[in-house]
């Protein structure tokens, strides 16, 4: 039994310390964690290969132990992707087993987001009970941003699960004050480096915040468990990125995302600090800022309340940031070592950090990101919804909790009304209810015996119908593309949402203008050659149409017909790459299609010098490239090694065009 730091005025504050033996909490907590793993599961076979970008990567690292190890983008290992490749491991040792499909790629993210809500609930529930923990599971599960990403294929799935198990690994560490939960915190925290790299660091300062101040032990012994801590995180990073580092470059992919072919040139640059000046070299355009020059939006403290975040992530941060504060002084004269006001900080610092980096940041910056901001406002609305109630016997804790639902019925409101034809009732409802549960929370005998499980499920209600309907509509529709947004269009970004959703200029997100069906796409709305059935076409196209139809694009994926694969899978074993194309994108969707590899000049942004003209004068010359397909990259205005490639493809070789998209024969 584990002994929870506890203060004395607990029960005059009118806290009771959770049971841990609720008959209900098994069979609720079950049906919590079947219940989103079903929902993930259902309909996941429309987003089809997802992000093609990875999708590409796993069936190479599929076929060769090297392109495994390394992330490479092809089984030829020409380039790796932009990221190490931890979660790309979980997909292809998936797909190792069951094959090449959808699924076998999509599941693993689908297990992640149940192990995330089930390790949420068990985290919460250690320090607040049952109540809490099941209601910080649910609220995460309902999050539209996470019904998006676990169930989708970038590395965002993974690195949720890890950046929460550090936090669990942490506070157990409050408890007992053992050195071996902050190792274990370290190698989480190296793990979600190999996966994401830098944006792990983002619950490191929380995380060390945090301890330093309550870890049981002395300040002195407190330091040298966090420097252990960090020791144990280098380790756990380091022995792969020593790795790459020490291998001879000319035997091994080039680092994608990195201009000199280095893993540390891209954790400190293009997915490090550029990240957050905006300065990230080989990017397609410069950062973010407060003039609105930036296809990645403003900058400033209300960024996850606008239109392209506000959906994804916002419809709880305001409680969020009501309920911790209020719990906090709550806790009161508690212990420094008080596990319940550490469950709080922790928490509420990594909301706060994340949430302000998010803001802030001028670099490259996605909607998608904010997955990172769910495990926090999913446990402060648990941890502080629920001591709060118990404290209702205060009048300022009602105060508190109608604060909270009033500013969240606000915020809904607002959220619902940009997608004016999206259930168009909701919001009302929303607020009617609402309003009851406000009304039940500041009158005592309303929140008493039997009328208190209907201002609980009132309150619940209104609190969580707006995010659960966005995530409903998540997992209803497909989603595919590098930039992918979910919920119904709100008048944000264009762009990257979900297959069959208008973009706000009366066509469909990936069709080309004046109406068609994106190039290459069979006629009478069957899939291309390449996709997986039940698919929708790529919905990662750039507005107006700039990314090239059925070639693929700079986010989109190419989407080859059947005569295309055909020809480009003929005699593939006579070569190393059955094609060349410009950018991964492009690459990635002939590669699935034919199983073969497929080289990506220039890596993601085709802005990478990879090859360089002679290297692939050099691969031509020896016949290891059959095709050079024209076309993707930044719709098609290549840059750097990529145009100089293209130039010397046009004018030495005759093109010809096959399904609207021309090629050249590299042996002829």
């Amino acid at each position: 039994m584990t002994t929870l730091v506890t203060a004395p005025e607990d029960h005059a504050r009118g806290y009771t310390p959770p049971s841990r033996h609720r008959r209900w909490e098994p069979l609720a907590a079950t049906v919590l964690i079947v219940g989103t793993a079903v929902a993930y599961l259902l309909n996941l076979s429309s987003n089809g290969w997802a992000n093609s970008f990875y999708s590409a990567a796993v069936q190479a690292g599929s076929q060769s132990w090297e392109a495994f190890f390394f992330g490479s983008s092809d089984a030829a290992n020409s380039i790796t992707v932009d990221k190490p490749p931890m979660s790309l491991w979980l997909m292809e040792l998936s797909v190792r087993v069951f094959g090449l499909n959808s699924w076998a790629i999509l599941v693993p993210q689908v297990l992640l987001g149940a192990a995330s809500v089930a390790l949420m609930w068990r985290t919460v529930r250690r320090q607040f009970g049952p109540a809490a923990g099941l209601l910080a599971g649910l609220v995460l599960a309902v999050t539209p941003v996470a019904a998006l990403m676990f169930r989708f294929n970038n590395p965002d799935a993974l690195l949720v699960f890890l950046m929460i198990a550090a936090v669990w690994a942490m506070l157990r560490a409050v408890e007992d004050g053992r050195t071996r939960w902050l190792v274990l915190v370290g190698v989480f925290v190296g793990f979600g480096f190999l996966t994401k790299q830098l944006q792990v660091m983002l619950v490191v300062p929380p995380i060390a915040a945090t301890y330093l101040f309550v870890g049981p032990v002395s300040v002195r012994a407190r330091i040298g468990q966090l420097f252990v801590s960090l020791g144990a995180a280098i380790v756990a990073a380091g022995w792969w990125i020593a790795i790459v580092e020490l291998w001879p470059a000319s035997s091994r992919p080039w680092i994608g995302g990195s201009q000199n072919n280095s893993i540390l040139e891209l954790t400190l640059g293009y997915n490090g600090l550029g990240r957050l000046n905006g300065e990230e070299t080989g990017s397609v355009t410069p950062g973010g800022g407060t003039g609105g020059g930036s296809m990645w939006g403003d900058t400033g403290i209300t960024r996850m309340f606008d239109s392209s975040q506000g959906g994804q992530i916002a419809w709880l941060i305001p409680a969020a940031l009501i309920l911790g504060v209020a719990s906090i002084v709550l806790r009161g004269r508690a212990p420094r070592a008080d596990a319940r006001r550490a469950a709080l900080v922790v928490w509420g610092l990594w909301l706060l950090v994340t949430g302000l980096t998010f803001s802030f940041m001028a670099g490259i910056f996605h909607s998608y990101y904010t997955v990172a901001l769910a495990p926090a406002v999913a446990a402060v609305v648990g941890m502080g919804s629920v001591a709060l109630w118990r404290a209702r016997e205060q009048y300022w804790t009602r105060l508190v909790l109608a604060a909270a639902m009033g500013a969240t019925v606000v915020i809904e409101w607002v959220l619902l009304s940009r997608s004016a034809t999206f259930v168009p009732w909701l919001k009302v409802v929303v607020a009617v209810v609402g309003v009851f549960a406000i009304v039940a929370l500041l009158i005592p005998r309303l929140t008493r015996g039997r009328l208190a499980t209907v201002a609980v499920l009132a309150a619940l209600f209104a609190g969580l119908a707006g995010p659960t309907a966005y995530a409903v509509d998540t997992i209803a529709t497909a989603h595919q593309g590098s930039i992918v947004t979910a919920g119904p269009n709100s008048g944000g970004m264009g762009f990257g949402r979900g297959g069959g959703r208008d973009d706000g200029r009366g066509m469909r997100a990936g069709q080309a203008p004046g109406g068609q069906a994106p190039g290459g796409q069979a006629p009478g709305g069957q899939a291309p050659a390449g996709q997986v059935p039940g698919a929708q076409a790529p919905t990662g196209a750039m507005p107006g149409g700039a990314d090239g139809g059925g070639m693929g694009g700079l986010l989109s994926g190419s989407t080859p017909s059947a005569e295309l694969t055909e020809l480009l899978a003929e005699d593939a074993d006579s070569y190393t790459w059955v094609a060349a194309a410009i950018g991964s994108n492009s690459a990635s969707g002939y590669q699935l299609a034919t199983q073969d590899p497929v080289m990506p000049i220039g890596g993601f942004n085709g802005s990478d010098p990879s090859p360089t003209l002679a290297q692939f004068q050099a691969y031509v010359q020896q016949g290891e490239i059959h095709w050079f397909i024209a076309g993707g990259g930044m719709g098609g205005r290549d840059s750097g090694t990529s145009a100089e490639i293209s130039e010397w493809v046009t004018a030495n070789f005759t093109a010809q065009t096959v399904d609207n998209v021309t090629l050249y024969d590299l042996t002829a």
